[in-house]
């Protein structure tokens, strides 16, 4: 089993800019589609972005592309997430999560433990 170890979250002003990183274990990091998640307070965890196991193909919550940008590198076993422009309602907790996504969910992924992101107006 794949383990997962988010990082990069904390306090931001609205309009600024966050990168969060996911550490991945494992050998076959560079097979499997990684994913972000995310979970504001009181409302249910939803699909942020995807990535392909060669990084060649991503995939964007459709509130969110333009600007996010997922990335990887499959040397590192490290997928990240670069967030700009963040607003108020970006605020929630950031999970990563290795597997191949249905729908706008993950039923048989692997998840990180989470890391905090909170944007202030």
């Amino acid at each position: 089993q794949v383990r997962l170890v988010e990082s990069g979250g904390g306090l931001v002003q609205a309009g600024g800019s966050l990168r969060l990183s996911c550490a991945a274990s494992g050998r076959t990091f560079s097979s499997v589609p990684m994913n972000w998640f995310r979970q504001a307070p009181g409302k249910e965890r939803e699909f942020a972005a995807a990535i392909s196991g060669s990084g060649g193909s991503t995939y964007y919550a459709d509130s969110l592309e333009g600007r996010f940008t997922i990335s990887r590198d499959n040397a590192k076993n490290t997928v990240y997430l670069q967030m700009n422009s963040l607003k108020p309602e970006d605020t929630a907790v950031y999970y990563c999560a290795a597997g191949l996504i249905v729908g706008n969910s993950c039923p048989s992924c692997a998840w990180g433990q989470g890391t905090q992101v909170t944007v202030s107006s």
